[in-house]
């Protein structure tokens, strides 16, 4: 089997692995970007819904060495976000090897080098790569979670992860259910009822939430202050903004979100709406599902139960 040797191999074409190979190649290190998918970037491509934004400014998105263009929104989005990143591998002339798996690496001993096993499933041959170094940039959100909740097995509506939701075009005046109260289950709540779906969501646990102009302006103030003073302020604008959430079923965590989101616990909820229809009762709050009953019915922590069309879960 041929060995294919470069100094530098990087897992995964996402937007860590595309940034460093930019990186790599603008110094003139020679290096390889092996994707399992048939394309860069196929979180934001395939497993996202259509309206979806960057959440930050893209003063704090742009890759390495390669600003947005001017004419860009402030809040870039999916789209137009496809065409930069397109445009940065075309830039920097990044080399990326698609529907490549790696099945194992590990250091050869007799030449101190990685050694990659690959399949390859374009040509349905298996590969050998060697290298000096290894970057692994497989991604944080690469794999979809379901919950193992008693019944789902048996649940007769339709299931499914968040990664699989487009738009709720097909879901106007059914009972749905977002499991998950982060970036994607707020935003896939909020749309589902603009559809016209009956929508709940679940949630869990205690969760900063703030509007994306609010986000912006703390990422700029963490330039010149403090993470502690700039939760504080954060703190404050979420509570002008939306007052005490704890009747709608939201309640904040003790620590700050950016203190949070340092220590890679939490990250904060950036807000597009979902809070609003939360108060105005045309999206319900429910807590933890406790199991799902005959049917389409769900079960929740505090004995409430509800019938639902479809689950989708936002982990």
């Amino acid at each position: 089997m041929q060995i294919i040797e470069v100094p530098v191999v990087i897992v995964g074409a996402g937007l860590a692995g595309i940034a460093t190979a930019g990186c790599l190649n603008k110094h003139r290190i020679s290096n390889i970007v092996l994707e399992r998918d048939d394309c860069p970037a196929s979180l934001w491509r395939k497993r996202v819904y259509d309206r979806l934004k960057l959440h930050l400014g893209k003063d704090f998105c742009s890759l390495p060495h390669y600003p947005f263009p001017s004419d860009f929104p402030k809040f870039v989005p999916r789209v137009d976000f496809l065409r930069y990143i397109d445009s940065y591998i075309a830039h920097f002339s990044i080399a990326i090897n698609y529907n490549c798996s790696v099945d194992s690496a590990f250091i050869d001993q007799s030449s101190g080098k990685w050694r990659l096993l690959v399949t390859n499933n374009s040509s349905g041959t298996d590969e050998i790569y060697e290298a000096e170094f290894l970057v692994v940039a497989s991604g944080e959100n690469s794999e979809e979670y379901i919950p193992n909740i008693k019944g789902l097995e048996s649940y007769q509506g339709e299931s499914m992860h968040c990664s699989k939701y487009l738009n709720g075009r097909e879901m106007y005046k059914k009972n749905i259910l977002v499991v998950g109260c982060g970036n994607s289950g707020m935003e896939i709540t909020y749309d589902l009822s603009n559809w016209g779906a009956y929508t709940s969501i679940v949630i869990r646990s205690q969760v900063h939430y703030f509007t994306k102009e609010m986000v912006y302006v703390g990422m700029l103030m963490l330039k010149h202050f403090m993470v502690k003073k700039v939760d504080k302020m954060m703190v404050l604008m979420s509570k002008l903004k939306y007052g005490n959430m704890f009747k709608y079923g939201l309640t904040r965590p003790k620590e700050g979100p950016f203190a949070l989101k340092i220590k890679g616990s939490t990250t904060p909820t950036i807000d597009v709406g979902c809070v609003e229809k939360i108060k105005k009762g045309k999206v319900k709050v429910y807590p933890g599902i406790s199991s799902i009953k005959e049917g389409k019915v769900v079960k929740f922590v505090d004995g409430q139960h509800a019938h639902f069309d479809a689950i989708i879960f936002a982990i």
